[in-house]
């Protein structure tokens, strides 16, 4: 399992260094949320890729269906090459919350979800080279070129055990994992037989999330059941004091190491 860190927010200088921090103190991996307005996300990720050597860098999350997929694409392949093949896009359908920005987005389910798909695919051909894309949601046409071109993992959210939010996942490199209800390891055992039993890779990744205490041994017990299930990255979420989250990222990942 690798142990990544979700960086809270706060002054950009601030998470420019605790993202150095990070690398510094053994975790694997550094990302981000992608706001509607604030810090802008593939900035940040161009200077922490700047002032890192290791760590993987991406977004947790990218609610693509609120973005051009067109310039994500690009804004992804460039911190690849920026990082040298360390980017990774975490992405979802966006969330509607009273709490967050108000930008006369679509928030219709259904349709979001639709415009997911589209956007998974539309990135996809683009980074391989293709330059014309036409769905329902988007079209797009370009000259094709091989500038845009990156292998970068795509982790999308899915709800388990919902079939047609799990089949979004076949199509991508990672499943950032959801519950309609409290999980526990068997679910990641069952999301794993899923996948196996639907075509999906086998090095596809699984990805949890949440908090875990600074001591080592005891935030390792906590974690431990889910990589023995077959999780392949945890990531520390904690949306808290910046105080909490730097002592948290100084006493390194969940795992001794």
């Amino acid at each position: 399992m690798k142990y990544g860190v979700v960086l809270p927010g706060g002054p950009v200088t601030e998470q420019i260094e605790l993202g150095r921090r990070a690398e510094e103190a053994g975790w694997d991996g550094v990302f981000v949320p992608e706001l509607a307005y604030g810090v802008d996300a593939w900035t940040l990720l161009a200077a922490l890729a700047a002032t890192t050597h290791r760590v993987a860098l991406g977004t947790n999350l990218t609610p693509l269906p609120w973005r051009r997929p067109w310039k994500v694409a690009g804004q992804v392949a460039t911190l690849d090459r920026i990082s040298g093949g360390r980017a990774v896009l975490g992405i979802g359908v966006g969330a509607v919350d009273p709490a967050l920005p108000d930008a006369g987005e679509q928030t219709d389910l259904r349709t979001r979800a639709e415009m997911m798909d589209e956007g998974i695919d539309l990135i996809r051909t683009l980074w391989s080279g293709g330059g014309s894309y036409h769905g329902r949601h988007y079209r797009f046409t370009a000259t094709p070129d091989d500038t845009g071109r990156a292998t970068v993992p795509i982790w999308v959210v899915a709800v388990w055990p919902r079939p047609k939010s799990m089949r979004r996942v076949l199509r991508c490199a990672g499943i950032i994992t959801q519950f309609t209800g409290p999980r526990s390891p068997d679910d990641i055992r069952a999301i794993r037989s899923w996948l196996a039993a639907n075509g999906g890779a086998p090095d596809l990744d699984v990805v949890v999330d949440g908090e875990t205490p600074a001591d080592p041994a005891t935030a390792e017990e906590r974690v431990a059941p889910y990589a023995e299930a077959g999780a392949t990255w945890w990531l520390e979420t904690r949306w808290t004091e910046p105080a909490e989250i730097t002592d948290r990222i100084a006493a390194g990942p969940p795992v001794q190491r």
